[in-house]
This record gives C-alpha cells, sequence and structure tokens, in this order.
C-alpha cells in the first residue's frame, strides 16, 4: 500500500495537543509531503508552549510510522511568537531533542573539530563544485573530512560523488553517513527523489539541517564541510544559531552582479561573528585548450579587490574549465581524479589556506546569539 498525503492526515486526527484538540482540525499541522514511503510535516506552535509540544510531535511520529507504506518520517516543531509578544531574541525548537534552543551557548557536533560553511551570494558561481574540492583538498592535507549538504532545495552531493541509496539507521535514530573517495557525506538528496521539489517553509529547512547535523554519526572528523544553499537566509541563520561554526569560504566569480551578492554574504556572517575564512574567485578566466589564450569572460580580480576592500583573506582564484566541469558532472570531482594535476593543485593550495585560517581561529568562538534588532 502507498501512503499519501491525505492517509498521513487522517491518521494524525487521532493526535491531540495539550489543549484537547486534534493536530490536523487545530490548524497546528501543515506541509504534509509524502514522496517515496517519506513524510515531510511540522507543527506550527506558540514559542511559549514548544517544550510542551515535544511529547505530541513524539506520539505524531509513532502515529505516522504505523501508517501503511510509511518508511521514514520527519516532522519539524516550529516555534512562533505571538504578535504583540516581546522577546529578546527568535527561538527556534530543534527536532528530536538534539539541538539546543536559540539565546544560550550551543555545544559542537561531538567528535568533529570544526565545522565551516561554503557560502555564495547567488547561485550558479560554482559554490558546490568548490566545496566538494576543498573537501577532498583538506583530505589531502591528512585532514578527516565530512560535507554536509545543507542546500535543501537544490541539494548537489549526490550527483557530485556519484553517490545512490539511502543512510542506514543505526542505533534507532542516528543515520550513518555516506561514504566517497574517503569523504562522509549527508543529503537530502539521499533521502528524497532527485526529480521531487523541496516545497518546504523556512523552519522545516531549519530542521532538517538540525537533524542532519545531530542525528549523523560523523564522528571522528577533524573538519565538516557544509555546502550552503545560496544567499543569506534560514539555513545560513540555523547554522550560526544550532553549532559554532568555525568560520565560512565565500565564493564568488568575477563579475559585479556576483560581487555585490558576495558582499551581503560577507557582510551576513560578519554580522553574527562568524569569521570569513576568505574570498574565492571561481570561473576567475579561460585558457583557450586550442591556443592558450586567456579570456577574462566574466571579467576578472573583482573577488580580490572585494577581500581587500573587507579585509579578509583572498583565497586563490579558480578558472573557467571544461574538465572541472566534466568531472563533477560524472561524479569524479577534479581533487579526485587528477589529483597532481595543475587544478587539483589550486584547489590545495586553497586548502591549505583554509586549514591556516582554521588553526589560526581555533578555540576563538562559541556559538552566537542572534539578536533581531527592530
Amino acid at each position: 500500500m502507498t501512503a499519501t498525503s491525505a492517509t498521513v492526515t487522517e491518521a494524525l486526527k487521532s493526535v491531540k495537543g495539550p489543549d484537547g484538540k486534534d493536530i490536523v482540525t487545530s490548524g497546528k499541522l501543515s506541509g504534509v509531503v509524502v514522496t517515496g514511503g517519506k513524510v515531510f510535516c511540522s507543527l506550527t506552535v506558540d514559542a511559549a508552549e514548544a517544550q510542551v509540544w515535544e511529547s505530541v510531535r513524539k506520539q505524531a511520529e509513532q502515529v505516522i510510522k504505523g501508517v501503511p507504506g510509511v518508511s521514514s518520517v520527519l516532522i519539524a516543531l516550529t516555534a512562533e511568537k505571538k504578535p504583540g509578544s516581546a522577546s529578546p531574541a527568535p527561538q527556534a525548537t530543534a527536532p528530536h531533542g538534539g539541538g539546543a534552543a536559540t539565546g544560550r551557548a550551543v555545544q559542537g557536533v561531538p567528535g568533529v573539530k570544526a565545522i565551516i560553511a561554503v557560502a555564495s551570494g547567488k547561485g550558479g558561481v560554482g559554490k558546490s563544485t568548490t566545496a566538494v574540492n576543498l573537501a577532498l583538498g583538506l583530505q589531502s592535507l591528512g585532514l578527516k573530512v565530512g560535507v554536509l549538504d545543507a542546500d535543501i532545495y537544490g541539494p548537489s552531493m549526490p550527483r557530485l560523488l556519484a553517490l545512490k541509496g539511502k543512510p542506514e539507521l543505526i542505533g534507532g535514530r542516528t543515520l550513518r553517513p555516506m561514504e566517497a573517495f574517503g569523504l562522509k557525506v549527508m543529503s537530502i538528496g539521499f533521502l528524497v527523489d532527485e526529480d521531487t521539489p523541496m516545497i518546504w517553509r523556512g523552519p522545516m529547512v531549519q530542521s532538517a539541517i538540525t537533524q542532519m547535523l545531530r542525528e549523523v554519526d560523523w564522528a571522528p572528523l577533524d573538519v565538516i564541510v557544509v555546502d550552503m544553499p545560496p544567499g543569506t537566509g534560514d539555513a545560513q541563520l540555523t547554522l550560526a544559531q544550532q553549532v559554532p561554526l568555525a568560520g565560512a569560504v565565500i565564493v564568488s566569480t568575477p563579475q559585479d552582479l556576483a560581487l555585490i551578492d558576495a558582499r551581503r554574504g560577507i557582510a551576513m556572517f560578519k554580522r553574527v561573528d562568524v569569521p570569513v575564512l576568505g574570498l574565492i574567485e571561481n570561473m576567475s578566466y579561460f585558457l583557450c585548450p586550442h591556443c592558450g589564450e586567456r579570456s577574462d569572460i566574466f571579467s576578472h580580480g573583482g573577488a580580490r579587490h572585494e577581500a581587500d576592500r573587507w579585509s579578509v583573506q583572498f583565497l586563490g582564484e579558480v578558472p573557467l574549465e571544461l574538465k572541472i566541469r566534466e568531472m563533477s558532472d560524472a561524479g569524479t570531482p577534479i581533487v579526485a581524479s587528477e589529483p597532481d594535476g595543475s587544478h587539483a593543485k589550486i584547489y590545495k593550495e586553497i586548502a591549505a589556506k583554509v586549514r591556516g585560517a582554521l588553526e589560526g581561529s581555533a578555540g576563538k568562538r562559541a556559538a552566537p546569539k542572534i539578536v533581531i534588532e527592530s
């Protein structure tokens, strides 16, 4: 029997909230998505009642698991502030009790020494390709490395690393990460079909990212490289709130339009007290494979100028290269497929600078408190 949104919703009518009303007719339940036996939904409650509703969330999870055709469940508990109520900072309830609420210090992921975010102000700048090759570059330096694909709306790691299947569940609630080229990898792309649109509200994205950090058997690792979604939204703030990020790497192309968005990314991480480890200029130039002539298709040097302007480290230039794209599409990133090649050397040099920046900032930062100014 195949589970549907209708059958799951009907089953959840048996779950009552603290007010005695079932969660469906009371309007607390929203966003029920069922794909391939995997169920995603959220419960939206007042922030002051979040702890009370956690037991309801657990009960709803068990009910859904009992629906024929259901193979896995993810329920986000979303806490919203009532209009007019006073609060110095927004609060978010972590799923399955795995995280901590905003507004107090949050511990790192057990067994992981450092977590860095690879981010971009806009899409289409090669961020994911850069993230996976950076991870492999760090690994080449002798580090144990994991990759978290936090781009919920457009997960790329299953394709970039030619990984299929879904993670194994161990110990009842913990997922064993997938592995490729010696990297531990987790992505929402392992849990949903490639063609399935992720039509999720922000709180569901936050919960999914938190679970992929807290309920995955990452340890032992020296560093997790997080491939962020483009922009400066929920995913970035969730990581800043839920874990003590060691720093962020910003990826941009040289042209002005991309650099405008890169500035926003740098400014956001600085605003939430996350060190910016450096800026990478991707698609920096093109060398003709036939005549060797260089062309600055997207201009050149803009990222270096921005790094100087913001007093952050310029990590390097990555060329617009057909082979990098071909290897990425084939699931064999250039650093893994041609580790001694000239392009792998560029990524390894960038990785060495990132490691140096990490060592320089180790132990200097705890997770920040996020305060929204009115």
